[in-house]
């Protein structure tokens, strides 16, 4: 190794070499050349996890499994390195859809932060987001009420070429979520939104605005939302049949009563009266007799 190559003969040496072959897709000689000099040069756990990337380099994910289990036998733990090269050897590449998958779930536990964090790093692999992409975020940006991004996503989407995925029942989804948050405005220049792009809203959009509207007892706006339905031939049912919800309900101010200044008069009156009743304490009262039945 020395006269040859070059090389100190060590284990540093070793792990070059491993590396270099694992690198290169020969882990076949990289593992005989770790066994020849076992007994000079015992392996770590460096070495093995070189051994089992190398071996997921090659596509041969049978011989780095076999790999791990001789080193789960031998006392070693898979570090990092073993693990993310078996990760890369049985994921699918990565694309729009695995990325989708991803921030799907990552949405459904309420993790948005790290969904967005995501969306933004899918350049890094060469993946650009699809319709599918903007319209998960987009909702669970604003079940996390933060609308300003939300409608900034929105935007987004259509530059991105992908308006035509804005239907009608995409929006109605929007104002679904808004209305649970109960961010009714915020409801109502979404629904301003719907309409400037095309989108036709039916029976449920009305029903639904006109209830919160009521519910929030806006019933002025509630009553407009009714008109306008009938104008476009929408049977939708009238803000009457809905009640207001007691927690935006108008609570009646009420006027607290000062106290009277008492004048002299009625305040020696008031001093009168306290001291006859302490008078009155120290006099003995006459005890009842019982009278004898004859």
């Amino acid at each position: 190794m020395e006269k040859d190559y070059g090389f100190v003969r060590n284990l540093d040496s070793l792990k070059l070499v491993v590396g270099k072959l694992c690198e290169h897709g020969f882990a076949s000689y990289a593992e005989k050349l770790v066994k020849s000099l076992a007994n000079e040069f015992f392996p770590d756990e460096h070495v093995c996890d070189l051994l089992v990337k190398g071996w997921c380099v090659d596509k041969k994910l049978d011989e780095a499994k076999r790999l791990v289990g001789e080193m789960n036998r031998g006392g070693f733990e898979i570090g990092a390195v073993a693990y993310n090269a078996m990760l890369d050897c049985v994921c699918v590449p990565r694309n729009v859809e695995t990325f989708n998958v991803l921030i799907s779930n990552l949405c459904k536990i309420r993790k948005t932060e790290d969904a967005v964090s995501l969306f933004h790093r899918m350049g890094e692999w060469g993946c650009s987001p699809n319709e599918t992409t903007f319209l998960v975020l987009i909702k669970s940006l604003y079940q996390a009420a933060r609308v300003g991004e939300g409608d900034e996503m929105i935007d987004r989407m259509k530059s991105a070429g992908f308006g035509d995925a804005l239907t009608k029942k995409a929006y109605y989804e929007f104002l679904t979520i808004l209305c649970g948050i109960e961010r009714i405005d915020h409801s109502m220049s979404v629904f301003a939104k719907m309409k400037k792009d095309g989108c036709k809203p039916g029976t449920k959009t009305y029903d639904l605005l006109i209830k919160k509207l009521r519910a929030h007892g806006k019933s002025d706006k509630a009553n407009d939302l009714f008109k306008e339905a009938e104008g476009n031939g929408i049977l939708a049912i009238p803000p009457s049949n809905y009640k207001v919800d007691p927690r935006f309900a108008k609570k009646p101010t009420v006027t607290k009563k000062e106290k009277k200044r008492e004048t002299l008069p009625e305040k020696m009156a008031r001093k009168r009266r306290t001291l006859k009743k302490i008078r009155l304490s120290f006099v003995k009262k006459p005890k009842k007799t019982s009278t004898r039945a004859y």
